[in-house]
């Protein structure tokens, strides 16, 4: 799931355009975005009746889950390139297609592998058209209609999470037309549609841009080492862990050294590399970073395994699994929305001490495993907790200069998203072993929660570290 964007873009040259109209411009690429972040959490309270539907291993649902996510997050700095490079308008339109286009073909699947596949064309589609959206609102409103495009930017994002929980339970529960999971990619389609007919009318046009270039050899190295890593971390526990599977983590190892090579010298040549090596180098970006990735691992996984619980051992169905998880996705909300209201000197302490509150919920997960308030309470005390992620990103970014500021949004928010994907393919696979092997649930549900708790802590001490070195 994604918690929050943003884009800063260098200096641009524009041709003068007419201004649009800001309500149907808002709401077109609201719309939009809103459909990418849904699809990063609808999909969970489908996978038992996926499973079921398709015949699914565990290790498919995970690569369902995480499809989407990796090529979202690999993609996600490219697609802002090329923004710059085609411009904004053009690649929200293209992106928007792309995604509608695999929607589409994600409910007509006929199989876990086909479905896999189109889910990591969807989430390409996603990366080409979000990150045009803050592009837009930044370039196309100003003074106090900015604040507010922004404040409703915010909230699409945190409800993008919490409609994709009640909406996916809903879709599967009425099971239109006996399409049961496939309705909750094939939602997209219509909203997808009336999007591409309004939006070459709506969306403004003379954006071509001449700032950045694309970073084509980062591109090359950077997806291959990430697939070479996730793809055996899922897949190892259902095939016995086999050989080529640990060839595939070295050979990723290999691809992540010879991708921080690609980026220095792409960077020596004056161009752009895909993670400025500059940014890194800025005093706690670093850790910030390591804590960034962290604490949505640990929501992703949250997200996945409780599903599997609920409608596991708790025999909960689609829409009643998906309700339960209003309370932890509306703290999430709370905190996330609200945070700036309280005094500038408490910000940069809330970040740590929110991933230490998310693991204290974590750490008595198992223990009220058995649903009602109490557990509603506890998960509502770690989405709280995990509210904190925007302000993670505004902590990290105040130290990095302001021209390498769309390079330092980038790596963040892609280190983010492929937090989400490690945390599918470790904790998931834990949970899917420990249910395997105590027979039940429940008993995964103790398991994973130590292993949570343990992951929040540790990003509660990176954030710590990185409030220290920012402050120093």
């Amino acid at each position: 799931m994604t918690m929050t964007q943003t884009t800063d873009l260098p200096k641009v040259r524009e041709t003068p355009a007419p201004r649009p109209r800001g309500t149907t411009l808002l709401a077109v690429i609201l719309l939009g975005q809103f459909m990418a972040i849904l699809d990063v959490s609808i999909v969970n309270v489908a996978l038992p009746t996926l499973r079921t539907d398709l015949h699914a291993s565990g290790a498919g649902l995970q690569l369902v889950i995480a499809g989407y996510i990796i090529s979202y997050a690999v993609l996600l700095v490219t697609g802002a390139r090329l923004g710059d490079l085609a411009g904004h308008r053009r690649m929200f339109l293209l992106g928007l297609a792309v995604f509608t286009a695999a929607s589409l073909a994600c409910g007509l699947a006929p199989g876990s592998g086909s479905l896999i596949g189109f889910r990591l064309v969807q989430g390409a589609g996603a990366a080409l058209m979000t990150p045009q959206v803050m592009s837009l609102i930044q370039h196309h409103f100003t003074g106090p209609a900015r604040v507010r495009a922004l404040g409703v930017y915010s909230s699409v994002i945190a409800g993008g999470v919490v409609a994709g929980q009640v909406a996916g339970g809903l879709l599967v529960s009425a099971d239109l037309f006996g399409a049961g999971w496939r309705t909750v990619f094939l939602v997209n389609v219509p909203i997808g549609l009336v999007l591409l007919a309004a939006g070459p009318r709506v969306l403004p046009r003379g954006e071509r841009r001449t700032g950045g270039g694309l970073d084509l050899p980062g591109v090359l190295t950077l997806t291959p080492a990430v697939l070479l890593f996730v793809v055996p971390l899922v897949l190892g526990h259902e095939l016995g862990w086999p050989a080529w599977g640990w060839a595939s983590l070295a050979a990723s190892v290999v691809l992540f050294a010879a991708f921080v090579v690609v980026e220095r010298r792409v960077a020596r040549g004056g161009g752009r590399p895909l993670l400025s090596p500059r940014v890194l180098r800025a005093p706690g970006v670093a850790a910030a970073a390591a804590g960034l990735l962290l604490g949505p691992c640990t929501w992703s996984a949250f997200l996945f395994t409780t599903t599997l619980h609920l409608q596991g051992d708790l025999r909960f169905g689609p829409l009643g699994s998906g309700l339960m998880f209003v309370p932890c996705v509306a703290a999430f909300a709370l905190v996330g929305l609200n945070w700036q209201r309280l005094p500038a000197r408490w910000h940069r302490r809330l970040v740590p001490a929110g991933f230490a509150v998310a693991a204290s919920g974590y750490l008595v997960i198992g223990p009220v495993a058995d649903g009602g308030v109490l557990y509603e309470t506890v998960t509502a005390v770690i989405g709280a907790g995990l509210g904190v992620l925007p302000i993670a990103m505004t902590v990290a970014l105040a130290n990095v200069p302001a021209e390498d500021a769309a390079d330092g949004s980038g790596l963040l928010l892609t280190v983010m998203q492929l937090g989400q994907v490690a945390g599918v393919a470790t904790i998931g696979t834990l949970f899917l072993v420990l249910a395997e092997g105590g027979g039940s649930t429940r008993h995964a549900e103790y398991g994973t929660g130590w292993a949570l708790a343990a992951t929040a802590l540790v990003a509660s001490a990176a954030t710590l570290l990185a409030v220290r070195r920012r402050a120093a």
